[in-house]
């Protein structure tokens, strides 16, 4: 008799052993059988701005600054960078986009030195007294003439003069941003991307 119940003791052990195994197995085969074995894909991302693919590092290059002094060496290196195109005399379009640089750039708070802004003026360089009104700190670079063809290359052409870039600090242009949906992702999106980087 003794052994009856023990048998049967142990054989509803292992049914509820085998009923919790298959609760927390089965959404996980299922899972796995979706992802991998059928064409479904979750299409929703984390990132708020259009990833560029594939990496594009941009090259190196002579350029000079809106002032005339020889932009740094290491313009888009060793640093963060949220970077703009336009021209020069920087309409509403580029003077929003600037703002939205600065107010970025400025929300980070302790993080901010390790980011800097560039204006790449492609031509009638520059409002010198906005920019050194209204943006104080902004690298605006004279990006006009032959040696800054290569660069300007490397950035998407599309909507350029309603766009923002990322570029990390090894040079690589990272993301995009359109500045005409007020990109409020593009600070989530910087604040991540400092948190997970170790160089810049």
């Amino acid at each position: 008799m003794p052994d009856i119940q023990d048998k049967q003791l142990v054989s509803r052990n292992l049914r509820t052993i085998a009923a919790l195994a298959a609760v927390f197995l089965l959404p996980l085969i299922a899972s796995f059988w979706m992802y991998y074995g059928t064409d479904w894909r979750p299409s929703s991302t984390t990132n708020h701005g259009e990833l560029l693919q594939p990496i594009r590092q941009l090259p190196a290059a002579d350029l000079r600054e809106a002032n005339g002094d020889f932009a740094p060496a290491n313009l888009f290196r060793e640093k963060w960078a949220i970077a703009y195109i336009g021209d020069g005399q920087c309409d509403e379009t580029c003077r929003q986009a600037l703002y939205f640089m600065r107010q970025t750039r400025l929300s980070l708070n302790n993080e901010m030195t390790r980011v800097s802004r560039v204006f790449l003026a492609t031509a009638n360089c520059c409002d010198m007294q906005f920019l050194e009104r209204e943006h104080a700190g902004l690298i605006a670079i004279d990006a006009s003439g032959p040696e800054a063809e290569e660069l300007l290359n490397t950035f998407p052409q599309a909507d350029r003069a309603h766009s923002l870039f990322i570029v990390d600090p090894l040079g690589n242009l990272v993301m995009r941003y359109d500045i005409r949906d007020e990109p409020k992702g593009l600070l989530t999106d910087l604040k991540k991307l400092l948190k997970l980087s170790h160089i810049g």
